[in-house]
């Protein structure tokens, strides 16, 4: 039975105000609990763990909690007899408690911290008690009831008085959960750690504590930390999710800062979602050179995105999928938009499914002649963009597509053809005919049907399950209709005067595969054989403001990312203040930034630009 016990001590950082957030990461099955930085021990006296160690560098707490545990009644008997009085006070501080019996060193810490001002345990270079007397009318020294039940619970672990580092190296195993809840690192941005004093955690500290960490996610560890909502966390901890929750302090002197952020990093071994399984798991993704990709800033999207408090995301315009794919392996719940059917598609393969794959039997099956071939591709592209041979298999292909069971295979198997014609393309695009830009390079040396095997088989490898329901959407994204959504991501086309962002002129054969040319008219006077692109407000200056201007309102209520580039319209300025109408806490975070290839195939144009990160919180400044 499960008893009713709180902390013995107010402690600085004690976490009972914030239980109801860590118990949310807390694994449901683990073996050893163990705590490094014992503190209060709020989360131990909650979850009454039936195995666990605790430990702290502090030996004036380790001789308490190993009296309470071992001699509670000792201790009970003298705060007994010690009066709330402040020559007493004075006196008792003023005593060595190291040459006092380790039951009285006990009652004394108990004393000292409930008479003193706030509760705060502090000490001196020499370290010697130094908080003054609370003059508190009636403060509970000695509470019977909750240090015999404290005392029935600490005597089931392993009280531990030593450096966490060494704690951790001999007692974290595989399958144990690690409760880590150090010193804060200063809240202010790159604050100056040469206030704390030499005892406490430096900025090469954390850094230690980072490495330790990613040890134990290493050996299979599950291990929630927390910290402060400065920068240098999301810096330290890159890669691992990292939840910022609202919280207020029990301890302060001002009461304008008992109210801040807190942040509690998660390292789980149950699903993708520890730092060194993300970045496993996003390597899966298959590289593209898709125009517009986010590849190359996803560190600094999630580390944006990572001081946010959020579970829903939509990628409003998915494109190539792979920040969408990035919250995914984050262990959040993904809606993928686009209003291209290639990036659905992939969508529908890579984020939506979980669980399908194509056997190598199924991916040679796939290859072979079909007798409902429509020799559409042969007849509508020939000598355009692929060989005889290849058209035919592409033909085949996409018959025997229409042939298997379930969308999902479907949708994975479309995936990998789509691939495979982009990698035969040089520079993957549909914008000329021939192979005028063939630079040697090997994608285009290989046959087409191995670059479609090794096309299925990446999509393959990239399907996993973060046990959400992750959706993908082919709409406008002025028309979608999916407002209750935690964070927005938008990555629009970009208005820019040195290049277009028609997507469908460069991409129209993919598209066109990926919609079998259904509600679409061919362009036969065309040399490229391309449809009209799909219209879009981002096309125009005036059009792209107005359609920002709908989307911000439209999701007032969630919290917003922009990707935008130094090049386009509207500019920096001009999008703050669009921003400013329905959100808070607006920031632009400048990226510098170089594209793979220049845009405009008639001149020279500027390359190397700054990219921009917009972020703002939901909710007008009032």
């Amino acid at each position: 039975m499960k008893l009713d016990v709180k902390p013995i001590l107010k402690w600085a950082g004690g976490k009972r105000r914030l239980l109801p957030e860590i118990k949310k990461h807390v694994p449901e099955r683990y073996g050893t609990y163990i705590e490094p930085f014992f503190g209060g021990g709020a989360l131990f006296f909650n979850l009454q763990p039936k195995k666990a160690v605790i430990a702290d560098s502090n030996p004036e707490l380790i001789n308490l909690y190993q009296m309470v545990a071992s001699n509670v009644e000792g201790v009970i008997d003298l705060l007994k007899t010690y009066p709330n009085e402040k020559p007493f006070f004075y006196l008792l501080r003023s005593e060595d408690w190291t040459k006092m019996l380790p039951v009285e060193a006990a009652a004394r810490t108990i004393y000292l911290n409930k008479t003193c001002f706030n509760g705060l345990y502090r000490v001196n270079h020499k370290g010697q008690f130094n908080t003054p007397f609370a003059f508190n009318k009636n403060p509970t020294i000695c509470d019977e009831e909750n240090l015999r039940a404290a005392s029935k619970v600490l005597k089931g672990a392993t009280i531990v008085f030593g450096d966490y580092i060494d704690v951790l190296r001999k007692y974290a195993k595989e399958g144990d959960f690690v409760f880590i809840d150090p010193p804060y690192i200063p809240v202010s941005e790159y604050a100056d750690f040469k206030r704390y004093t030499k005892d406490q955690f430096r900025l090469e500290d954390h850094k230690r504590l980072a490495s330790e960490i990613r040890r134990l996610d290493s050996i299979g560890c599950e291990v929630i930390a927390t910290n402060s909502n400065s920068p240098l966390v999301y810096e330290i901890y890159s890669g691992y999710p990292i939840y910022a929750v609202n919280v207020a302090r029990s301890i302060s002197s001002k009461g304008t800062t008992r109210k801040s952020k807190d942040t509690i990093l998660t390292v789980t071994q149950s699903g993708v979602f520890s730092g060194v399984k993300v970045a496993e798991q996003l390597k899966k993704f298959p590289a593209t050179r898709y125009m517009g990709s986010k590849s190359k800033l996803i560190e600094e999207i999630w580390k944006a995105a990572a001081g946010m408090s959020f579970d829903s995301v939509l990628d409003l315009f998915g494109g190539s999928n792979v920040v969408g794919y990035m919250f995914k392996c984050h262990g959040k719940r993904v809606i993928s938009n686009d209003y291209m059917h290639m990036s659905a598609c992939n969508a529908r393969a890579m984020i939506k499914n979980d669980d399908v794959g194509l056997s190598d039997a199924e991916i040679e099956a796939l290859t072979r002649p079909n007798p409902h071939n429509d020799n559409f591709v042969s007849e509508t592209f020939r000598n355009l963009y692929f060989s005889d041979e290849d058209n035919k298999l592409i033909d085949n292909i996409r018959a025997n597509i229409c042939d298997l069971n379930g969308q999902a295979k479907k949708d994975v198997a479309m995936a990998g053809l789509m691939r495979a014609c982009m990698k035969k393309r040089p520079r993957g695009l549909f914008t000329f005919v021939g192979d005028r830009y063939n630079d040697g390079r090997r994608d285009l040396k290989l046959t087409f049907k191995e670059q479609f095997v090794l096309g299925v088989r990446a999509v393959n490898t990239a399907v996993f399950s973060n046990g959400k329901r992750c959706e993908s959407c082919c709409k406008d994204a002025t028309l979608l209709d999916c407002e209750n959504v935690d964070l927005v991501y938008m990555d629009p086309p970009y208005y820019s005067k040195f290049s277009d962002n028609e997507y469908v002129r460069r991409y129209h054969f993919v598209e066109g595969l990926a919609r079998d040319w259904k509600g679409v008219s061919i362009q036969q006077n065309t040399l490229t054989k391309k449809f009209k692109s799909y219209p879009t407000p981002f096309s125009t200056r005036e059009g792209a403001t107005k359609a920002f201007d709908g989307l911000f309102e439209k999701y007032k209520n969630s919290c917003l990312i922009i990707s935008y580039s130094s090049n386009c319209f509207p500019e920096m300025n001009e999008m703050m203040e669009l921003l400013k109408k329905n959100h808070h806490d607006v920031k632009v975070i400048p990226i510098d930034y170089r594209y793979s290839f220049k845009q405009d195939a008639k001149k020279v144009v500027r390359n190397e630009v700054q990219e921009y990160l917009f972020t703002a919180l939901p909710g007008a400044t009032k």
